[in-house]
């Protein structure tokens, strides 16, 4: 499983990096399957010097917050005004209950079921397994103000876990064990930011990585654009026994 960082920036999108977008691609029936868990603001730009769109197998959404979510309606444009034309099928979305209605609603004057040619939105269950090609995704919710989920996500023999947005919770740990690669929300600092049931610092994602067991890499991710990386880096090297890696921009990695 291949894993391109689109977008890591935290809460909207920095300087140097869209919000929340990881594009998992893997083998499938003699070509390669390719998702995206997140679509957050200024992430269909970038994607864009990865792969063309037109070629996702399936988007997987954490939550509804803008940061995660709201380039799915640039999304529906690029697939229903593309001059080449529209696919053939509208392309699944996952998300929690609910998110064809809210995403439908932030596109002004769109119409409930409006975007059903270009994209087909389903609500995930906790613990249920989705496949999408080569790929089993598994939610789990986690602690975040709104309803959110992590995902499990499984191909070609490897795991990774992206924890979304969340501050600690019991789901960490089935969310986690065993993983190749863990995404873990970062955006809070230790002895800066005091409000419970949001983000994860960078020890608390250790913490919870540890606690998981046979965690083989740990990368913080959704850093805003005012967090220092390497105070967080330090605060979870704290913990971590191994090396603490923080998401980049473009940047790619192979499970």
């Amino acid at each position: 499983m291949r894993v391109t960082v689109v977008g890591c920036s935290g809460s909207f999108a920095g300087p140097r990096s869209p919000a929340s977008c990881y594009l998992l691609q893997a083998p499938h029936k003699g070509g390669t399957a390719s998702i995206l868990l997140d679509l957050g603001s200024g992430a269909l730009g970038v994607l864009q010097r990865h792969l063309d769109p037109a070629a996702l197998d399936a988007v997987f959404l954490t939550h509804l917050h803008p940061d995660h979510c709201v380039d799915v309606l640039a999304l529906h444009v690029a697939r229903k005004y593309r001059p080449a034309g529209r696919p053939s099928y509208p392309l699944p979305v996952y998300g929690p209950a609910g998110s064809g209605e809210v995403i439908e609603g932030m596109y002004i004057g769109m119409q409930p079921g409006g975007m059903a040619a270009e994209l087909a939105f389903t609500d995930l269950v906790e613990r249920e397994p989705v496949v999408a090609g080569p790929f089993t995704v598994t939610a789990y919710a986690v602690n975040h103000p709104v309803p959110a989920f992590g995902f499990r996500v499984e191909a070609d023999g490897a795991v990774l876990a992206y924890t979304g947005d969340t501050d600690t919770c019991d789901n960490l740990t089935p969310l986690m064990t065993g993983a190749d690669l863990v995404l873990a929300d970062s955006a809070f600092v230790d002895g800066r930011d005091r409000l419970g049931g949001i983000h994860l610092s960078g020890s608390r994602a250790a913490r919870a990585a540890v606690a998981a067991g046979g965690v083989g890499r740990l990368m913080l991710t959704h850093l805003p654009a005012w967090n220092d990386p390497e105070v967080c880096r330090a605060q979870a090297a704290a913990v971590w026994p191994g090396e603490v890696e923080l998401a980049s921009p473009d940047a790619t990695y192979d499970l």
